[in-house]
């Protein structure tokens, strides 16, 4: 698709609106695809990240997924590394003022970042800019000029310095400038769309009011909703431990996005997927009237999200691999290995313990008893049972549906 055969204007609005949690004004978008069709210049569309952490996870690419779309409808995608702003901190959502990163820091995380960004956006369609590029070089009186445009009791009315003024919670001069500082970048990349999460909206809106100031156009404000974590309550969160991330093995993105709960599987459809509204439509249809298992359902799922950062084939090896493992209960290709050195017999419940297979003796008694044992694919019936080490050998040992151990003796 070149910048002058865009497609038409009420087919690009449904793909860019799919999964957006809120487009400020309603209207404005739709008017900037009109507008853009008319003239055959492409939008540019921007988002802005502070590379505050190296690793991206699933609740990350929600928003960079949505930059890909303007990309895929032939407009610029602008990927701003806040390379200056992180020296800052984005105080959104934060409940004390916290210690800014060091430049050391943010440019270790952006490289990584970048490394990770690129394997949902096109390198070579994408314009990667970097804030110090302008930020760095304003003057004093550049600052005081920026600072006149807003007015203090309007950033007050932002919910994170209100409540912190509330509760009588500190509130650094620097992190009021923050919202400030990313306005302005919408200022200098003269951007028709700016891209954020939910709780940027603020920040966003602050973009439109700047860039009137100075004599721009607004930008469209388009944000996407949060993505809730593995858990199904929490955002999705490394702290929390409920999260997938990008860079892991298709292995363990596949079981990792199995474990969701079954209501959640629509949201990580919309968000995380290309596919068009009404192909999800279709799903949930089939799905309602019992046509489709929600197992079969979170396996495409699935394979959807891990085939865009892996490839195909290792989408679908990961699919085959939890099948053979999860739902034929046979052992994996591949399982971890352990090496035990030669030694004298140790009961089965003891070297389970000690495998970390279990946590306790009168766990791995139970899970016995349970028939939940195997060695080289044979139940385990007594829990008195003993495992001969003294010579040099091999055996396949599964706990419970999911753990597999290759044990080496020698």
């Amino acid at each position: 698709m070149t910048a002058t055969n865009f497609k038409p204007v009420d087919e690009q609005l449904a793909y860019l609106c799919k999964g957006a949690a809120e487009i400020i004004p309603g209207d404005g978008l739709k008017a900037k695809l009109e507008k853009s069709a008319k003239t055959g210049k492409p939008l540019r569309a921007k988002l802005g990240v502070d590379p505050t952490a190296p690793d991206i996870h699933l609740g990350h690419t929600v928003v960079i997924r949505k930059l890909k779309h303007f990309q895929d409808m032939g407009h610029t995608a602008v990927f701003l590394i806040g390379d200056f702003t992180a020296l800052v901190g984005d105080p959104t959502g934060q409940s004390e003022t916290r210690p800014p990163l060091t430049r050391e820091q943010v440019s270790a995380n952006a490289k990584t970042y970048l490394d990770q960004v690129f394997k949902i956006l096109d390198p070579k369609k994408t314009e990667i800019r970097y804030n110090s590029e302008w930020l760095d070089k304003l003057t004093s009186y550049d600052i005081v000029r920026l600072c006149a445009k807003y007015r203090v009791a309007r950033m007050l009315e932002r919910d994170d310095f209100h409540k912190r003024l509330t509760e009588q919670q500190p509130i650094s001069m620097h992190e009021l400038l923050y919202p400030l500082l990313v306005a302005y970048d919408s200022v200098v990349l003269e951007a028709d769309i700016e891209l954020g999460a939910t709780e940027q909206k603020f920040n966003l809106l602050m973009g439109r009011d700047i860039q009137r100031e100075y004599g721009q156009e607004s930008q469209v404000a388009l944000t996407m909703p949060i993505l809730v974590g593995l858990d199904g309550q929490r955002k999705m969160s490394k702290s929390l431990g409920n999260y997938v991330g990008i860079t892991e093995a298709p292995g363990e993105m596949f079981g990792k996005l199995m474990s969701i709960p079954d209501a959640l599987m629509w949201s990580y459809y919309e968000l995380l997927t290309d596919l068009r509204p009404d192909e999800i439509a279709a799903l949930r249809a089939g799905f309602s009237g019992g046509k489709l298992h929600p197992m079969d359902l979170k396996m495409r799922l699935a394979q959807e999200v891990i085939a865009g950062f892996h490839g195909l084939e290792a989408a679908q090896k990961a699919a085959a691999e939890f099948q053979r493992v999860f739902r034929d209960r046979q052992a994996p290709e591949e399982p971890l290995e352990r090496q035990l050195p030669i030694g004298s017999a140790i009961k089965l419940t003891a070297l389970l313990v000690e495998l970390g297979l279990v946590t306790s003796k009168a766990e791995a008694e139970r899970l016995i008893k349970q028939g939940g044992v195997e060695m080289d694919g044979v139940r385990v019936e007594d829990s008195r049972r003993e495992v001969n080490l003294a010579t040099p050998g091999a055996f396949l040992l599964r706990a419970g549906k999911k753990k597999f151990l290759r044990i080496l003796v020698g």
